[in-house]
């Protein structure tokens, strides 16, 4: 706690060194140094604080009592401060709930989940009389629906195995192979070779393509929702009728071996004690599961292990973590393409002829080795099925040699469960909308005509009966529903009728034809929306949006404060004589929260009390969800209640600056341009424009400034600030839809996830510069002092080059530039470098903030110093070093920490990214100090389009396939929850994470100690960087909602939409347990030291 100045006429205190609170020790030092001239004007300031100076005795009574005055006014500030700042975190607690409550809805309205029929087929009950009586029809074991083909199955699923990795390619100098081609021969062979007892095809996926949804479309036959792909980290049981529900009915035996995803969707369907299942996330892992598996298989295809089971799922992960960590066309890929031969080869011939064999990507990958959308490359997996007696058959002579791409004769994934269903005599499961796999049915010869207009019957009976379940579980009135197919039903019907060969034909393609356009019938009605639980959640966020601008607007300031030293003096005078005198009305509320917060909690109970009596009234919704909906628009209501008693008069909300009318132009040209795919798609060269639009203008407003060192300052730093943008920009990943107009250079290239050995050196020049960059920021002001030298330019650059060494380490494991060190070597020394990485930034950098003193020094010097603190107008003087930016520069310790964070997740290039965004963001820090806008939303605006630009320029685009789900293992070994999940947030969100912890340097930037108003700028500073969050979030989802028909919706617009809905929770959540957190140990550090204002 700071203390008035003192006068000692004996002994004069000497200050311990070091000591920050002996401050007015050494104060009295200097003061007591000319005994008479100065104990008069000392003398006279204490005459200001109400300290008489009649007698000796008069003026230590009165000393005495001035200093418990005083010290107890500090206290009442710190406590007022406290008691503000709780008041603060639950209006932003309060805020966050509002946000995540209007996603909450639009997103139950827009990614709806398919509703889930209870029904559930059975083998004595087909949908439709047979065609033709077999022995033993209705039973398992000669057929239920159809007669019984194999006694036995062996499910095989390669993991991301894309079509073209399974076809001969030729190599030329115009179009030269990849690492991937022609590792994986045996399966277009012995398609091509054996066409009666193989073949293989094009196996096309339902987006989104994510393992999880892709095996629940392999089992049910069902098509998955876009909402479903959240899910691919904590399946939940299927519950549905599937192929694996009624193989336990039937009294099959199932093992599992491999991708754990299985035992996720089915609990307690495998037999215990010879089924493994290994962990499918680990995307650093590329042996592990693969020779788990390739160890058990084949003990159990042996004739002794035969008995055990009936059927086998063996689901291999290596090709699909290849292409994760290293693209497709790397070394890795090849070397698992060709393992995978080898097994395959010695499965197919460890089998019987009562077996049969089926080998299947479940999605497949785009060109860096990623998957989860809807590219052609990620869609196109492959399909073989082989027996070792002759089944399979081709009904033209030119099917006999397997497609050349993907584009020829594709089947779709769900046709795989009618398949398997009638092969294996089993009932097909009620929910499936797939037909049967043309190969399979067509007989040796190819012409078994009647046997496929058989199954295509059963299966389309099945789908029709489907079909009326569902109109009626969804209360929809099948003759509205536009395109019905019930005539193509009647005429496939009316031509088997006849019973010819001519008619088997035609029926067989009349009954595709209905299954296919009721497929079509299907999709549109899945993707009905529900439009009113959409505008509802556009509506919270909507209110979202304007109680920020209604608080940001009711704590703005209306300009910077006079910096006055005599005023501020007499301020303190006459502030002291009003608390002495017992009237505290100077201590009232700093900001507008309290007022807003309590009309929200108002509002909200309000809200909630109602309406359990609203809802007996209405009863159209789910109580929980209603009385949600209605406690956030009563608080939102609540909220602009109070903000209308506060205010008697609504003042022109326009911007009256040049620079508030460039961050509304920023912020809506670019929500309005999310409307536009093109828009979207090219968004990180729109955010480099705007970014260098601001430097820019800060370059001309610069011109303007009358000190001719501002001057050439504030030009160095905007120009600075434009050149980093465009140094950043030449890191990118690029989406498909930008080729090829685009390069990317995030990787070593387009097709691989790997960093290039030149780009290793990126970590260690950024370990060298990095620190001194930030030490130029705090000499600048004279504040590197206190505790800045040693966390700047040691453990900062520690930090720094222990993240340099792991990235090394990883590019050496990933290129095997070690081949005769031990696997997992790199890996075992690496993860222990990370973790003392995050230890140093979250555990010893959170000790050292909490309890750092401000970044200053104490000396007493007999002259002035240019830029210190002078107590005194003449005689010795005590010299604060640091003292002009107290506040921002022991902040910038903490967004230190927060940036050596983000930069250990990151690859090198990305390192290099936000290293650049961290000194733009020191650029910015200047010119707003220099151009007088530390008060303008400006500053918060440009800081959030920063964190938008260099989310593009760390690797990332708003889809699913850039994700780098790597990042979740550089400090683990093997996925953790929730850890892993946060760190993957921290990769994908690091430069959004980075500039929302930096928006309380804006205002805290070159501040003194006593300076009035901070928590309320920064407040106000939050809530602008916030707003335009809020606002994009707004409009994407408005976007996505109006252009719900659009083709580009699931590939551009719905991404996008989640995208900025993940970020502005992420955004919320850093201010909330960053920013202010920190505000607050800032401000107790700093006032405990100087006092409060």
């Amino acid at each position: 706690m700071a203390e008035p100045p003192k006068v000692f006429k004996e002994a004069v205190p000497k200050a311990a060194p070091g000591n920050h609170n002996s401050i007015a020790a050494q104060y009295a030092r200097a003061k007591a140094a000319k005994e008479s001239e100065d104990e008069r004007k000392v003398g006279g300031i204490l005459a200001g604080f109400g300290l008489g100076g009649e007698s000796e005795g008069r003026r230590a009574g009165a000393k005495k009592e001035s200093k418990g005055a005083f010290e107890r006014l500090n206290e009442v500030k710190e406590q007022r401060f406290r008691v503000e700042w709780g008041w603060v975190v639950g209006f932003w607690v309060w805020l966050l709930c509002i946000h995540a409550t209007g996603l909450y809805f639009f997103t139950k309205g827009f990614l709806l989940t398919r509703l889930v029929l209870e029904e559930k087929s059975s083998c004595t009950n087909p949908p439709i009389t047979l065609n033709t009586q077999f022995q033993g029809a209705g039973t398992p074991e000669a057929g239920c629906w159809h007669p019984k083909t194999f006694d036995k199955a062996v499910v095989i699923i390669v993991d991301a195995l894309r079509y073209d990795f399974t076809v001969l390619f030729e190599n030329s100098t115009n179009n030269p192979s990849q690492a991937f081609h022609n590792a994986l021969p045996f399966l277009y062979e012995t398609a091509e070779k054996q066409p009666r007892n193989a073949f293989l095809l094009p196996f096309i996926a339902d987006p989104p393509t994510t393992t999880l949804q892709r095996l629940k479309g392999l089992t049910t036959g069902t098509l998955p929702t876009f909402v479903d792909a959240g899910s691919n980290f904590a399946g939940t049981a299927i519950e549905e009728d599937n192929l694996l529900m009624q193989l336990k009915d039937a009294g099959r035996r199932i093992v599992h071996l491999g991708d754990d995803t299985w035992t996720a969707l089915f609990p307690g369907y495998f037999e215990e004690g010879i089924s493994r299942a290994y962990d499918s996330l680990n995307v650093w892992d590329l042996h592990t599961v693969d020779n788990g598996v390739t160890e058990h298989i084949m003990p159990l295809l042996s004739k002794e292990k035969r008995g055990e089971w009936d059927v086998m799922i063996a689901h291999f992960l290596g090709v699909d973590h290849a292409g994760h960590r290293y693209g497709p066309n790397h070394p890795a890929m090849t070397a698992k393409l060709e393992q995978m031969n080898v097994v395959l080869r010695e499965v197919a011939e460890a089998l019987d002829e009562e077996t049969l064999l089926v080998v299947m990507g479940d999605h497949g990958m785009d060109g860096k080795g990623d998957h989860g959308g809807e590219s052609d490359d990620e869609v196109e997996a492959a399909l073989w099925m082989y027996s070792k007696r002759d089944v399979f058959g081709r009904t033209k002579s030119d099917y006999r040699t397997p497609p050349a791409t993907a584009k020829e004769r594709p089947v779709n994934q769900i046709d795989l469960v009618p398949t398997l269903a009638l092969l294996l005599g089993l009932p097909i499961p009620f929910n499936n909308l797939g037909r049967p796999i043309e190969e399979a049915f067509a007989g040796v010869k190819g012409n078994a005509w009647e046997n496929l207009a058989a199954v295509a019957r059963m299966t389309a009976a099945g789908i029709k009966r489907y079909q009326a379940a569902y109109y009626v579980a969804r209360g929809v009135d099948e003759s509205t529903v536009d395109g019905s197919p019930k005539a193509l039903w009647a005429r496939a019907e009316a031509t088997l009728g006849a019973g010819k060969r001519q008619n088997w034909k035609d029926g067989y393609t009349t009954f595709l034809a209905f299954q296919e356009e009721t497929l079509r019938i299907c999709r549109s009605l899945w993707a009905r929306f529900d439009v009113p639980c959409m505008i509802l959640g556009i509506g919270i966020l909507a209110g979202g949006v304007l109680a920020l601008m209604l608080y940001a607007n009711g704590n703005s300031n209306d300009g910077d404060a006079v910096d006055d030293p005599e005023l501020d003096r007499a301020e303190l005078q006459l502030e002291l004589e009003n608390f002495a005198k017992g009237n505290a009305t100077a201590l009232e509320d700093e900001t507008t929260t309290r007022l807003l917060f309590r009309g929200a909690l108002m509002g909200s109970l309000l809200g909630v009390a109602l309406c359990p009596a609203i809802w007996v009234m209405n009863q159209s919704e789910n109580v929980l969800d209603f009385g949600l909906a209605v406690g956030s628009i009563s608080g939102l209501l609540g909220v602009w209640y109070q903000d209308m008693r506060r205010r008697m008069s609504f003042a022109n909300p326009l911007p009256t600056t040049i620079w508030g009318w460039l961050a509304v132009i920023f912020t809506v040209s670019q929500s309005i341009g999310f409307a536009s795919n093109s828009y979207t798609i090219w968004e990180d060269s729109i955010l480099l424009f705007f970014v260098a639009t601001f430097g820019v203008a800060s370059t001309f407003s610069s011109l303007r400034l009358e000190n001719a060192a501002d001057r050439a300052l504030g030009i160095y730093h905007s120009v600075a600030f434009i050149v980093l943008g465009w140094a950043a920009s030449f890191s990118k990943l690029c989406r498909e839809e930008q080729m090829p107009y685009c390069r990317s250079t995030y990787y070593a290239s387009a097709t691989s996830s790997t960093s290039a050995p030149w780009q290793v050196i990126i970590p260690f020049i950024v370990a060298a510069v990095l620190p001194a960059i930030v030490k130029s920021f705090y000499t600048g002001s004279r504040s590197y002092e206190g505790l800045a030298p040693a966390w700047i330019s040691w453990a900062f650059r520690f930090g720094l080059v222990f993240s340099a060494i792991f990235w090394t380490l990883d590019a050496a494991d990933d290129g095997e530039w070690f081949p005769n060190f031990p696997s997992g070597l790199l890996k075992n020394i690496r993860v222990p470098i990370a973790q003392t990485v995050f230890a140093l930034a979250l555990v010893a950098g959170s000790i050292v903030f909490g309890y750092a003193p401000p970044c200053i020094s104490i000396s007493t010097t007999a002259t002035p110093t240019p830029g210190s603190q002078i107590t005194n107008s003449s005689g010795a003087r005590v010299t604060i070093l640091g003292f002009a930016n107290a506040h921002g520069t022991r902040y910038l310790l903490l967004v230190t920490n927060i940036l050596l964070c983000v930069l250990m997740v990151q690859k090198p290039m990305g390192a290099g990214a936000v290293s650049l965004m961290a000194w733009q963001i020191l650029t910015l820090l200047e010119i707003l100090d220099l151009l007088s806008l530390t008060s303008s939303p400006i500053g918060p605006i440009v800081l959030a389009l920063l964190g938008s630009f260099h989310f593009f320029k760390t690797g990332h685009q708003a889809t699913l396939a850039s994700i780098q789900w790597e990042s979740a293992f550089v400090p683990l070994h093997t996925i953790r929850y929730p850890w892993s999940p946060v760190l993957v947030a921290l990769n994908s969100f690091g430069a959004q994470i980075l500039a929302a912890s930096a928006v309380p340097l804006l205002v805290l930037w070159k501040q003194k100690p006593r300076k009035k108003g901070l928590l309320r700028s920064v407040v106000t500073a939050l809530s602008w960087h916030v707003t335009y969050y809020a606002i994009v979030c707004l409009a994407t989802t408005m976007w996505a909602g109006h252009l719900r028909r659009h083709l580009m919706l699931y590939r551009i617009f719905s991404p996008k939409f989640m995208t900025a809905a993940l970020v502005l929770v992420v955004v919320d959540v850093i201010g909330i347990c960053v920013a202010l957190v920190g505000v607050r140990f800032n401000g107790l550090s700093v006032g405990e030291v100087f006092g409060w204002a």
